[in-house]
């Protein structure tokens, strides 16, 4: 069914329910922070870090051990989220250009926000996007009906010019047209916006995609926060001010829902788009992935591994977690079950956790795959059960060496969470079985 055809179908469905059904319907806000570490939260663990609002999303609702980041790598990891699908299914199985006039996740694409449009929802996205930068692949393409933030990789926090590769360029946008805020610190800037956004008056319930640019580099703390962590050795001093700083902005929404009355009907789903990065521009560090091997850019877990939640009050349990094995484009089905609307016509790798949410029942999932980037050695993974495979792994943690005796790399996780010891050669017909899903996996699109 081609995409045109389907959202005709769902604005015709939509057409057929009353305002008021509309304002029965839970509203969404779903915040996407940026190379976060796996355990960079008090409540998963963390000792020096003040995370007061991650915490209380934790207390008031639950919190995931095992959720996995649909890539390791920003841009396909965004696309798993809005599409539900593989990133490599969706086509974005690495980054997005961040150079204006580059096409990005195709058109042809359904995404949470034109699903959520379809039903009736009013749509927003505020902060980074790095899924396109042309007409037809920015947000307004894409269900966003308001669009607010930067659409290449990263911003400084301040100019809002990406400095990475040259020449240095603009990006900061409002519905597709080029806005100027020099000197205003860009995540001040998002929690206006949003707020904005929830305060707009509408029968219509809400669905706000907060792609937070932090604590990804520039590492920007505020100075409040630089003074709270001026203990801190480098790089985890400067890393933790911008953690503590999109916390504190965190907060400051999750007020505003308090004080409009709207907390009660809002699903408030948080989660790091992938792991912490150990980039030179990130001072080689400063996230902590706890036990786990990796990092942002590889499939090792503590590239995978997420800190993530979600609060209901009154209708999902509360200060619960879950261990089952769940995935980030298990959003996009989850979202459709809990605020009762269709999906689309459309293949989903994405599993609905309502009932793991609900009654702590068995994971959808009996594996999970992933492939970051392209050509003849992509990272390849796969996760059956306790075991998981990988094919050219890269560990940019550098928690141990990988030879060439290493690109195809067996783990027991059950015996070995750190994935420190390859025992590929000690299971050939595990390795032999697992290749062939990953080959029969990636035949399918």
């Amino acid at each position: 069914m081609s995409k045109r055809f389907a959202l005709l179908s769902f604005l015709l469905g939509a057409s057929l329910c009353s305002a008021n059904l509309f304002a029965a319907r839970p509203n969404v806000l779903l915040i996407y922070t940026d190379d976060q570490g796996s355990i960079d939260a008090n409540c998963y663990g963390s000792k020096d870090l003040t995370t007061p609002n991650q915490d209380k999303l934790a207390a008031t609702g639950i919190r995931f051990t095992q959720m996995y980041s649909p890539s390791a790598i920003c841009s396909a990891s965004r696309a798993g989220l809005l599409t539900g699908r593989f990133p490599a299914r969706a086509g974005v199985p690495g980054n997005v250009s961040s150079k204006l006039g580059h096409a990005g996740m195709p058109a042809t694409e359904t995404t949470i926000a034109e699903m959520m449009k379809s039903a009736g929802y009013r749509t927003g996205h505020v902060g980074k996007w790095h899924l396109g930068y042309d007409e037809n692949t920015m947000p307004n393409s894409q269900g966003f009906e308001n669009s607010f933030g930067h659409m290449g990789g990263c911003i400084d926090n301040y100019s809002h010019f990406f400095y990475w590769n040259g020449p240095n360029r603009h990006d900061l946008w409002r519905n597709g047209k080029e806005i100027w805020a020099d000197g205003q610190f860009f995540p001040d800037l998002m929690v206006d916006e949003c707020k904005n956004f929830l305060d707009t008056k509408s029968d219509s319930p809400f669905f706000l995609y907060w792609a937070i640019n932090v604590p990804h580099y520039p590492m920007q703390g505020t100075e409040k926060w630089r003074k709270h962590y001026e203990h801190l050795d480098a790089p985890r001093r400067m890393y933790a001010e911008f953690v503590s700083t999109m916390d504190e902005k965190v907060g400051e929404i999750l007020q505003h829902l308090e004080e409009n009355n709207l907390r009660e009907n809002t699903i408030v789903i948080f989660q790091s788009d992938h792991g912490h990065s150990t980039e030179e521009r990130a001072f080689f560090g400063g996230g902590n992935a706890g036990p786990y091997r990796g990092a942002k850019g590889c499939l090792f877990e503590g590239g995978l591994r997420v800190p993530s939640f979600i609060s209901w009050p009154g209708k999902l349990p509360q200060g619960e977690i879950r261990d089952q094995m769940v995935f980030g484009c298990d959003w996009f089905p989850t979202i459709a079950d809990l605020c009762e609307i269709d999906r689309p016509q459309q293949h989903l790798d994405g599993e609905s956790i309502q009932s793991v949410l609900l009654d702590n029942s068995k994971s959808p999932h009996d594996e999970l795959f992933w492939q970051l980037g392209t050509g003849k050695k992509p990272q390849l993974a796969i996760r059956s059960g306790d075991w998981k495979l990988l094919i050219n792994p890269q560990d940019r943690s550098q928690k141990g060496n990988l030879t060439a005796k290493d690109r195809v790399f067996l783990i027991d996780l059950s015996v070995d969470l750190g994935e420190t010891r390859n025992v590929a050669t000690e299971h050939p017909e595990i390795v032999n079985r697992l290749t062939a899903r990953i080959e029969e996996i990636r035949k399918g699109w």
